[in-house]
């Protein structure tokens, strides 16, 4: 298969069903929160070292979303940035293509986790000029306030979304993304977990691209029934004031570890649209400690660490 046969098959292919995700997603959290996404196409001008385009939706202050962005982009350019060499030093300043939907969801109810997912795919040729493809993605449950059939439900349907493609998908996937999902500089886990996978060709274009179209269509029954179980729970000052805290973060790991978020700045992506996953509103404290027994302890010593959920 040569680049411009990756090419062709990534415009009329791979591009189709991500903006066909990208749209189907916003429709029904659009018509979950009754307000409609904000629609915001671009094009990155041909002048730029990084060319292509792309459609950001976001919406802002709704009934049940406080902010949640999804975005889909598709570009080019002349020289791979080292986030997507880190484990293939051989394409070190190769050209490439990569396309893909990210997005994340920061619900108003502090008991409604915040969720992202992410799938992409990126294509680059060797110094040889062989045609290298490979796939991303996954999606993770990051919660203020735990309930364990949320979660549980969560990683079932990541699990049954994967089984077809072999039954060590799952479990290397979720030790990938309690790996990955991990504040280094707080020795703290992001969130609950779920899926995460890079770098990843080992089924071959066909099956590997099958794969992170399941991990798509799978998100909205993932997610969506336990917006409808937290939604309309009450809560309080003391609720809304942990939420912000946590969302805290949040910002720490998408600004200091995530490998996407470096992606799209060092190869000169479009700055909205990369920092469409921050939380509209976030607090920090100094030296935040839960008190014992609270619902917030509970977050940190039951649902902030490695365990099997399913």
């Amino acid at each position: 298969m040569s680049m411009s046969d990756l090419a062709n098959l990534g415009s009329k292919g791979v591009r189709n069903y991500l903006m066909d995700l990208q749209v189907r997603i916003t429709r029904e959290i659009s018509e979950l929160d009754g307000k409609a996404f904000l629609v915001d196409a671009w094009q990155k001008p041909s002048t730029e070292p990084l060319q292509g385009d792309g459609v950001t939706m976001i919406l802002e202050d709704g009934d049940v979303f406080e902010r949640a962005g999804c975005g889909f982009s598709h570009v080019r350019g002349q020289r791979l940035p080292a986030s997507a060499t880190q484990h293939r030093p051989e394409l070190s300043g190769a050209p490439f293509e990569a396309m893909g939907v990210s997005l994340v969801f920061h619900p108003r109810n502090p008991y409604v986790p915040t969720v992202h997912m992410n799938v992409r795919m990126i294509a680059a040729s060797t110094p040889g000029g062989k045609p290298v493809c490979w796939f991303g993605g996954g999606m993770d449950l990051t919660p203020c306030y735990g309930f364990a059939e949320d979660v549980k439900h969560f990683h079932a349907c990541c699990k049954s979304t994967l089984e077809p493609f072999g039954e060590d998908k799952y479990p290397r996937f979720k030790a990938w993304c309690d790996e990955y999902f991990y504040l280094k500089h707080r020795s703290e886990q992001r969130g609950v977990g779920g899926i995460f996978f890079d770098d990843f060709s080992e089924l071959e274009f066909a099956q590997s691209l099958a794969m992170m179209k399941a991990v798509g269509d799978s998100f909205l029954t993932a997610y969506l029934p336990i917006v409808e179980r937290r939604r309309a729970m009450a809560y309080g000052e003391r609720e809304r004031a942990f939420q912000l805290y946590r969302r805290g973060r949040y910002v720490e790991f998408n600004l200091v570890w995530d490998r996407g978020t470096h992606f799209g700045l060092q190869s000169g992506g479009r700055t909205e649209s990369i920092l469409l996953s921050m939380p509209p509103l976030v607090s920090w404290s100094y030296q935040n400690v839960a008190e014992a027994g609270s619902p917030e302890a509970d977050l940190y010593s039951n649902f902030l660490v490695r365990r099997e959920w399913v």
